[in-house]
């Protein structure tokens, strides 16, 4: 055990209880093992409501603590061990251009419903939730779309393209009922008259890293390792996921990844972090592979030096805080998931 690994374990000792250390599947092994949770973004967001911790210590990108620091009970306090973890997807959806492209989609009086996926900032779920709209993950997006899609007359799907288009196709969205829209400017740039026809209607963002996995990925580890299962996340190019097996969250994957038989290959199209713990987890019984090696530099900015600096100044560092008109719409938008999701 390193000394930075024994001085976390003296904090979390003396203060018990008290401390809730939660961390994403990204995340670098020697954080991992000081979690309390792992869990992709929908399964830690199901744990927040009924933490008890004081504090909640969350090792991820930051619009994870800000969605944590809405759905904290009040008195808790939500930190994150680097303020500077950010997420690109997130921010290709700035709140202001975000509500700036919703007025004009509804300003001829359609009733557009914007359901954002939950890598997106405070402000924006605030825009969903004050509009009737709500959030999803990578998990559920499927369902959060059916039922956004029956609360209106079309989505506003953001930030991610390639999600809202791969579930579009696994609902039977057709390609003629989308539009991927154009939000330069102030909403300015917007078809208005393809926007109108349009069912859903796609925000055009991208994982900066599954943005990266190419068809050529797939072929080339089918020509190397006869046999092979793909699985990939739902944030890859649709030509990616459709020349795949499988596609779903990270907690799809490491089911994926459980269930395959004894001896087989499986490449997995996601971080990299995640697939080398596959790999060291089930070393001897399968092989794991990565379908290209694709670290996320912003996962990886939360480090176990920088987890050991946060407890060493837990009682006197500023929590993660959403000021109170952007908290409460943002809850609602997050509450009305957990809903429907049960």
């Amino acid at each position: 055990m390193s000394d930075a690994a024994s001085r976390i374990a003296a904090h979390r000792a003396r203060l018990g209880k008290r401390l809730a250390v939660l961390a994403h599947h990204y995340q670098v092994d020697a954080v991992v093992a000081q979690a309390d949770l792992v869990g992709d973004s929908l399964e830690l967001a199901r744990h927040i409501p009924g933490l008890a911790a004081e504090h909640v210590v969350f090792c991820g990108v930051h619009f994870m603590a800000e969605s944590a620091a809405i759905l904290a009970k009040p008195g808790q306090k939500v930190h994150i061990p680097d303020v500077h973890a950010r997420c690109t997807m997130a921010d290709m959806a700035p709140g202001r251009r975000v509500a700036q492209v919703l007025d004009t989609l509804i300003r001829r009086g359609r009733r557009v419903v914007p359901l954002a996926y939950v890598n997106s900032c405070a402000e924006v779920k605030a825009v969903c939730g004050r509009h009737g709209g709500s959030v999803c993950t990578s998990a559920n997006a499927g369902r959060m779309l059916e039922w956004a899609m029956g609360q209106g007359e079309g989505v506003l799907f953001l930030p991610d393209k390639h999600l809202a288009r791969n579930t579009a196709d696994a609902l039977g969205i057709p390609p003629d009922r989308r539009h991927i829209l154009d939000v330069r400017g102030a909403g300015d740039r917007v078809d208005e008259a393809a926007a109108a026809t349009a069912d859903l209607l796609i925000w055009p963002g991208a994982c900066s890293i599954h943005h990266t996995f190419r068809p050529e990925h797939v072929t080339a580890v089918r020509a190397q390792h006869p046999g092979v299962s793909v699985v990939v996340h739902p944030e890859c190019r649709p030509e990616v996921v459709r020349s795949a097996d499988a596609a779903g969250s990270t907690s799809y994957i490491i089911r994926f990844v459980r269930e395959a038989l004894p001896g087989g290959t499986v490449a997995i199209g996601t971080e990299i972090n995640l697939v080398l713990r596959l790999a060291a987890e089930y070393a001897g019984v399968k092989r794991i592979l990565p379908l290209a090696v694709r670290p996320c530099a912003n996962m990886a900015r939360i480090t176990e030096a920088k987890l050991l600096a946060q407890l060493d100044s837990l009682e006197q560092s500023p929590p993660v805080t959403v000021p109170p008109d952007i908290a409460e719409p943002a809850r609602v938008a997050l509450t009305r998931m957990l809903d429907v999701c049960g």
